[in-house]
Parts: structure tokens; sequence; C-alpha cells
């Protein structure tokens, strides 16, 4: 296994882990009125079934990123994820109630992580380049570590703000990343590059720094406003 094999892997895991926190409030509020053995069944088969239909769904996201053109998309929605990040602020009392029936919290668990997960379904296609192993891979280790660390990792979000700055600008790079590789960009950065010459990670670092400044002068804005 390669160094790049093992980055993407992480990538993988990191982006689903940093866009799944929602998820885990789900969950918590889904089965807490379920007796304790009742509840690990919710977690477990709520968590499974969202696990196999999240990595449906990501899998035919991962082929279509090889058409070309729909990197350049596909990378252009991934930084309006990245921005929005950084300007929506939930609030958990908006999630789903909490159910006291075992099918019940299993359905509300999937469904309503499911629909959350527009942002991971892109953003991990993004991440995976097409590699449906790896994708797999990724995705079968990361899916542990969502039921477990998503809530920590969420108060830790929520404890220390400018974290999310660090996962927005993440997610910007990643963006940048997949608009140049598109083949059709590719080709046209190409003949470009003849005559201005950049370095490859002008256009994602050039992404990464307007996404942050948009987000921040927003936020910014925001709390002079509610002042």
């Amino acid at each position: 296994m390669t160094w790049q094999t093992i980055l993407t892997l992480l990538n993988i895991v990191f982006i689903n882990l940093l866009l799944s926190g929602d998820n885990a409030v789900v969950i918590a509020m889904a089965t807490m009125g379920l007796p304790d053995r009742i509840r690990r069944k919710a977690i477990f088969w709520g968590t499974s079934g969202y696990f196999v239909l999240l990595l449906l769904l990501t899998s035919v996201a991962a082929l279509l990123i090889q058409i070309p053109m729909f990197q350049f998309v596909g990378g252009a929605l991934l930084a309006w994820i990245a921005l929005k990040l950084l300007i929506t602020d939930e609030d958990a009392s908006e999630q789903e109630e909490s159910s006291a029936d075992l099918k019940k919290a299993i359905y509300t668990i999937i469904w309503a992580a499911l629909l959350m997960s527009t942002d991971n379904v892109l953003a991990i296609a993004g991440a995976a380049k097409g590699d449906l192993v790896l994708l797999f891979i990724g995705l079968g280790v990361s899916i542990p570590i969502v039921m477990v660390g998503s809530t920590l990792l969420a108060t830790v979000m929520r404890k220390y703000p400018w974290l999310v700055y660090v996962g927005s600008g993440i997610l910007a790079w990643t963006s940048g990343t997949m608009i140049i590789e598109d083949q059709y960009v590719a080709s046209f950065l190409h003949g470009w590059q003849a005559t201005v010459q950049l370095p490859e990670i002008f256009i994602p670092a050039i992404l990464t720094v307007i996404v942050i400044t948009i987000g921040k002068t927003y936020r910014d804005a925001v709390g002079a406003l509610s002042k």
C-alpha cells in the first residue's frame, strides 16, 4: 500500500467524519427514549442501513466523476458546501424528534441521516477519485468512527469555533483539486500554462482563501448585527 493510497483513505475517513456530526445528533435523539438493549440494536441497524445506502449512492457518484466536466461541476458544488459550513448555524433542536419504538428509531436514523448526506456523497466521491475499493474500505473504516466519534467532534468544534475554518478549508482545497483534475479544465490549464507558469496548487489555494474569507466576512457581519 503506497503513501498516496493511505492518504486517500485517510481523506475519505476524515471527510465523512467531518460531515457526519449532525448524524450523531439524529442517532442520539432517535434512540434516547429506548431501553439500553434496544437502543444498541437501533444504533447498529440504523447506522448499518445508512452505511449501505450511502455506499450505493457514493459508488454511483464515484463513477460519475470520471465524466468530463462532472468533476468541475462537482468541485464547484463542493466549494459551496465548504462555504455553507461557515455561514450555516444549525440548531440541534430542529432535528428529528426521539422515537419510542425500535423500528421507528431505525427508520428515523436511516432516512434523516441519508437526507443530510448529500454533502457526504459528493465530498467522499471526490476524495475517492473513482476508486471503488478505496471507497468501500474508507467508508467501512469511517462508519464505526462516525458512530463513536462524530459527537465528540461536534462538541470540540462547538468549543473551538476556529476548527470550522480548518474543516471548510480542507473541503475547499478538495474542491479546487477536483476542478483542476477535470479533463477539460486540465486541458485548458495545460495550454494556458504555456504562457503563464502557475503551480498546481494555485487554484486550490486561491479557492480556499476565497471560501474562508467570504465565510468569515459573513459570520462577522451576522455577529455584528446580532449585538
